[in-house]
């Protein structure tokens, strides 16, 4: 394949016919290199073009030294084929990436702030830029200076220079050239705004951009990550949130003004509530914990219907206080899962380690712990009965 392929001639071409050079597999993947190609190899921060040869898949397009293998979903039988592109995700990456041009000659030549790494991704974008933070306003600022510059509709064009030419070139936005490069070197060009080294494919005017958000920010290496999303994304974007506003709108029965203070009103009475249950259930495991321990006898134990190893374990706690002298042993299950603990009083004598491994094993479950209590999950509570007949041989019921 010449340097200068289908999707560096004419971004906008969706298709065009090659000829069959060489096929083989990589790691099990059947690929194809071609004679031309409008579908764009990764690189640059740019993901690769999907598509198909003939009705063969394109999965991937990645350069491996001087060949550009088209990944395939099944092998080619012709040697001359026909090659089209999947255009709608192409030019996503295409308004993604000329915006990326945009923000970064934006950023750095009215604001200062350079950029050091771009990642153009399924959903959103990110720029890199070397400044320790950035507040409200200053981003207010960066994103309405990038808007009047697509208003604007400036040129986007593409050229190739030598390298004698690149190196005379006054100012060339670059962050180096590609390991190994050699020959021209291909440059990306915003009318008055920005000219720049770059291998992808761009939209023709920034116009086509259409609008570029900024979406927020976080720390990164020492400057502060910029996610963004341009053209037909901000569309989407605005579109899915409406829809889950309309949603909220519908649920809470609110206008979009007063969702979040309904959503706050909510959670602090979910709050309140769960600090009810918390309450109530301690009273509860405490309630029980006394009628256990009232019985008098030296080994007390009980089934809890729904009850999860938390509640168990509360119920354990007060029992070894009111009972010292005593031995407890509770199950419970929740949601299909069983649950065992053993718990003694100060003043109680078994050995409750060695008898919550034999009581563990007679439940077909798995538990541990330490001192005066062992706790664990019950593979099978049907065991119950001989985990009840264990603790009464080892003397725990006298």
């Amino acid at each position: 394949m010449s340097e200068s392929a289908a999707y560096e001639r004419d971004p906008y071409a969706t298709e065009c016919t090659a000829e069959v050079l060489v096929t083989g597999e990589d790691d099990g993947r059947p690929y194809a290199v071609l004679s031309d190609t409008v579908l764009f190899a990764e690189g640059g921060g740019q993901p690769a073009d999907r598509g198909w040869i003939d009705e063969v898949g394109v999965v991937d397009v990645q350069r491996r030294g001087e060949q550009v293998r088209h990944y395939l979903s099944g092998n080619l039988t012709a040697s001359q084929v026909r090659v089209r592109l999947d255009w709608m995700r192409r030019f996503d990456h295409m308004q993604q990436h000329t915006g990326q041009h945009l923000l970064t000659a934006v950023a750095e030549d009215r604001f200062g702030w350079a950029t050091t790494a771009f990642h153009l991704g399924e959903a959103v974008c990110d720029v890199e830029l070397a400044v320790a933070a950035l507040n409200p306003a200053q981003l207010d600022a960066l994103e309405e200076a990038v808007a009047a510059e697509i208003r604007a509709a400036r040129a986007v064009t593409t050229r190739r220079v030598s390298p004698e030419a690149f190196g005379a070139l006054p100012r060339v936005r670059t962050r180096g050239l590609p390991e190994g490069h050699s020959g021209d070197v291909r440059l990306v060009e915003i009318e008055s705004v920005d000219l720049n080294t770059c291998g992808g494919t761009h939209v023709a005017s920034t116009s086509e951009i259409e609008a570029l958000k900024l979406l927020g920010t976080e720390p990164m290496r020492g400057g502060t990550r910029v996610y963004f999303v341009a053209g037909g994304r901000v569309r989407r974007r605005l579109a899915a949130h409406e829809a889950r506003n309309n949603e909220v709108r519908t649920l809470l029965g609110v206008p979009d003004a007063e969702i979040a203070a309904a959503i706050a009103a909510r959670l602090e009475d979910q709050r309140q509530l769960e600090k009810r249950v918390r309450l109530a259930e301690k009273e509860l495991a405490e309630a029980l914990a006394t009628d256990l321990a009232r019985r008098g006898e030296p080994l007390a134990e009980a089934h809890l219907q729904g009850r999860d190893l938390p509640f168990l374990q509360s119920v354990g706690r007060a029992f070894a206080t009111a009972a010292p002298q005593a031995l407890l042993f509770l199950t419970g299950s929740q949601e299909g899962q069983g649950f065992f603990l053993l718990v003694a009083g100060e003043a109680c004598r078994a050995d409750v380690q060695a008898l919550g491994r034999e009581i563990a094993a007679c439940l077909g479950g798995r538990g541990g712990g330490s001192g005066r209590t062992y706790q664990g999950k019950a593979g099978d509570l049907s065991g119950r009965g001989a985990a009840l007949d264990a603790l009464t041989r080892s003397g725990a019921s006298r």
